[in-house]
């Protein structure tokens, strides 16, 4: 654990690419096989389930250190990190722990069949036997709140260096199902093509946004103009006969489309596909608010199925009767999925825009919303299919957010660096004589800004619950979003999509706001 817990610190100190990738392979090349797996595991995103509630953790550490709880709440608060303010206020360590990283995962796992005072118990030896650090990064692996800037694709480039192995079959090792508890180390760097495992999907190309004129990419029979859709990017897979949907947040997503994996067995070949999974009525794309009745099941009732129809978006072919087609340019690709994809149907292919100039696409890019679109994707129909976001291979040109208005009615405390700072923000709008609140952002502001923010909060302060300050509303914002729709769950009834701050109206007053029946208006005109 100990070689652990100096990689965490390593990592958790430096922003440097080298710096990290240097200190994983130095782990790689001291610490014991299962430690190593499990380093890449917890490291990469593949997480036990969290078996231990906060509040429990909470409980226990104001038990053992004698503090009351509300001054435990108010140090979490200040600090802004949980894991970290438990290692803090825990007393002192008694002894000194020698269980390995694998040992404490093995102990972990198991505390699924554990009662609660089991539970208790392991956390409390576990605090005892680390000193302030080790605690902390055993809550992180405990509660799975890693934050230290390695991503999979770092991850990657580390095994690849150490392993000698190459980068894209490193990639594709790290996708798809692969559990802690049973892959082999050796397995995991051989140099051998392990793709035998049918199921799993290739590591995903992604866009950069488009910052300049897309004149400045050259001529537009160059590349291929697609329309952007808000949906969720996934992979569909056929290999051998079986079928499977993987979502690029590695999640394997078939039960939730049944009627995608019926109408991919009836396809004449074995593939994966790149697409977009979009709900389609009478041959209407809906709204992703209208896609999110069909996440978070376990199982898909006929009555959902018929309410709420899916469609397979196809966009691109990786692999065509078991060859990997990546390093294809993307017109020989697209040309071999004409012939196996038809233009309708629940697997249908992605019609490309045909502009024949750039300001014909920016003209039709204006009318993205008509068409449900966000924008249009940029790819050059040279472009192979890469892992992961490279610069100058595909381009995402979004229309610009929709706007509003809004008045700041609370602000929260943020985390980390800016525990101290109120960052977090609640913005509403009017309701005849009433604010209500329509969404929370708290990204948008320069430091100065929210310094200037969180002095406002803490001199207009008409009311404190816990961290969160209801404020005189005073200031007024842009505040921009992707997209809105209806919603039972909110008191406004509706939902914003990822909203964000645009700018500070410092001319605007709260008479200035939007209201209650101006999003209500967008509303109605997205939908149609």
């Amino acid at each position: 654990m100990n070689a652990f817990i100096n990689l965490f610190q390593t990592l958790d100190e430096t922003t440097k690419t080298t710096v990290k990738v240097k200190a994983l392979i130095e782990f790689f090349e001291t610490a014991s096989d299962p430690d190593k797996v499990w380093a890449v595991a917890l490291l990469s995103g593949k997480r036990p389930k969290r078996l231990v509630k906060s509040k429990d953790l909470r409980a226990w550490c104001a038990e053992r250190s004698g503090l009351p709880l509300w001054l435990m709440e108010e140090s979490y608060h200040i600090v802004g990190d949980l894991a970290e303010t438990l290692a803090r206020l825990h007393p002192p360590q008694t002894h000194q722990s020698d269980k390995t990283l694998a040992d404490w995962m093995h102990d972990i796992t198991n505390l699924s069949d554990a009662d609660i005072e089991a539970r208790k118990a392991f956390v409390c030896r576990a605090w005892d036997g680390l000193d302030e650090f080790g605690r902390f990064v055993f809550n992180k692996v405990l509660m799975g709140g890693f934050r230290i800037g390695v991503s999979q694709r770092l991850m990657t480039k580390a095994l690849a260096e150490y392993a000698d192995v190459d980068a894209s079959l490193m990639a594709l090792r790290l996708m798809g199902a692969w559990k802690p508890t049973d892959t082999n180390w050796k397995s995991l760097i051989a140099p051998d093509d392990d793709r035998a495992d049918r199921s799993r999907p290739y590591p995903f190309c992604l866009a950069y946004a488009l910052e300049t004129s897309p004149k400045e990419l050259g001529n537009i029979s160059d590349y291929r103009i697609e329309w952007k859709w808000d949906g969720i990017r996934a992979q569909l897979i056929k290999r051998e006969g079986a079928v499977y949907i993987w979502s690029r947040g590695e999640e394997l997503s078939t039960h939730r489309f049944p009627e995608i994996a019926e109408a991919a067995e009836g396809l004449s070949i074995d593939g994966v596909w790149d697409g977009e999974i979009l709900v389609m009525r009478d041959n209407d794309i809906q709204s992703f608010g209208e896609l999110q009745a069909r996440l978070g099941r376990k199982t898909v009732s006929k009555r959902l199925r018929e309410s709420h129809p899916v469609v397979f978006r196809v966009y691109d072919m990786l692999e065509c009767e078991g060859k990997d087609m990546r390093s294809a340019p993307l017109h020989h690709r697209i040309s071999v999925m004409e012939k196996h994809i038809d233009i309708r149907g629940t697997i249908h292919q992605e019609a490309a825009a045909e502009p024949e100039s750039w300001e014909d696409a920016a003209a039709l890019r204006e009318q993205s919303r008509e068409y449900k679109a966000e924008g249009f994707m940029i790819k050059p129909l040279e472009s192979p299919y890469e892992s992961g976001r490279k610069r100058g291979i595909w381009w995402k040109w979004k229309v610009d957010p929709l706007t509003v208005d809004a008045v700041m009615l609370y602000a929260m405390r943020g985390h980390g660096r800016r525990a101290n700072l109120y960052t977090d923000y609640t913005f509403a709008v009017r309701d005849g004589d009433n604010l209500v609140p329509v969404c929370k952002a708290y990204s948008g502001l320069t430091d100065e800004e929210i310094r200037n923010v969180d002095r406002f909060v803490k001199s207009n302060t008409i009311e404190r619950f816990g961290p969160v300050r209801r404020v005189v509303p005073e200031l007024v914002f842009e505040i921009a979003f992707e997209g809105i729709r209806s919603s039972t769950r909110h008191k406004s009834g509706l939902a914003m999509r990822f909203p964000r701050i645009a700018r500070w109206r410092k001319e605007k007053s709260v008479n200035d706001i939007n209201t209650l029946d101006d999003l209500h208006g967008i509303i109605a005109m997205l939908e149609h």
